[in-house]
């Protein structure tokens, strides 16, 4: 099991005391530290970050090849936010085994709790907290969700795929640094591919609550210049959504091509263009 982390130190705790009582334990463990040396220990290997930012899609691709070379033949990501459930990693080395679904990319509900308790999570009563994420299947355990069209949907939150698929997908682009895109991007690098996506009843998480800004002005920069990158990959804009609330909040300007800049440096570019 792969979990990127900058901070978020009592997340990654939680998690690790969720993998523990785990029905299935993981072979190897890694967890890529982004520009945090307080993170240590053997299963932890370090990226440096950037002047652009935290990079996460390099930090996935590092996590994997760390993983396939201490002789992994499938790979589980788990964002550190994520608690797993018990029969998380069973149910996706059984999906994983099946020869209907062994070639697919893999994806696990997430359930959003709410504010932990003044006492913490219960991990026992995690399932009674919060439902999965509305906007994207939750399948019974037991039951698969399979097809071929709805590859916006993925999301690095929890998902798994074999060595294999990995390396036909050819990981995630180390272009998109920062916040925002490399999700969507890797899920047109899968289509690209004809690797089908799968949701996967019983391989479900629980995403911890921390405090969040929608949209996520903090990140404005990076989701442009990431959205800039996507655009010209695949020809459609990502994140459409923030993008036209930044417009509407006067941080992003929309330009006569279509194409998105940041309001602080619009005139530089229309100085530029004459």
């Amino acid at each position: 099991m792969i979990t990127i982390a900058h901070g978020r130190h009592g997340h990654l705790a939680l998690q690790e005391t969720g993998l523990a009582g785990s029905t299935r334990a993981p072979d190897q463990r890694v967890v890529v530290a982004m520009d945090d040396p307080t993170l240590d220990g053997p299963a932890v290997v370090h990226v440096p970050t950037t002047a652009l930012g935290l990079p996460l899609a390099r930090a996935r691709n590092v996590g994997a090849r760390h993983a396939l070379e201490l002789g992994a033949d499938a790979l589980v990501f788990l964002d550190v936010d994520c608690i797993p459930s018990p029969a998380l990693l069973e149910t996706y080395e059984r999906a994983l085994s099946d020869p209907v679904t062994s070639g697919d990319l893999l994806c696990g509900p997430v359930t959003y709790l709410p504010p932990a308790p003044a006492a913490g999570y219960d991990l026992r009563t995690l399932a009674d907290l919060g439902s999965p994420h509305a906007a994207r299947p939750s399948p019974a355990a037991g039951e698969v969700d399979r097809g071929h069209d709805r590859y916006d949907l993925f999301w690095s939150l929890s998902f798994a795929l074999s060595a294999g698929v990995w390396r036909a997908i050819g990981g995630f682009d180390e272009a998109y640094v920062g916040y925002g895109g490399e999700d969507t991007d890797v899920a047109r690098r899968a289509e690209a591919a004809g690797v089908a996506i799968a949701w996967v009843g019983g391989a479900g998480a629980f995403h911890q609550h921390h405090p969040v800004s929608r949209p996520p002005v903090e990140h404005v920069a990076d989701i442009v210049r990431n959205a800039t990158i996507f655009h010209a990959r695949w020809g459609s804009w990502p994140m459409r959504g923030w993008l036209d609330a930044f417009v509407e909040r006067g941080l992003v300007a929309r330009r006569r091509d279509g194409s998105y800049v940041v309001a602080s440096v619009l005139g530089d570019v229309l100085d530029r263009e004459g």
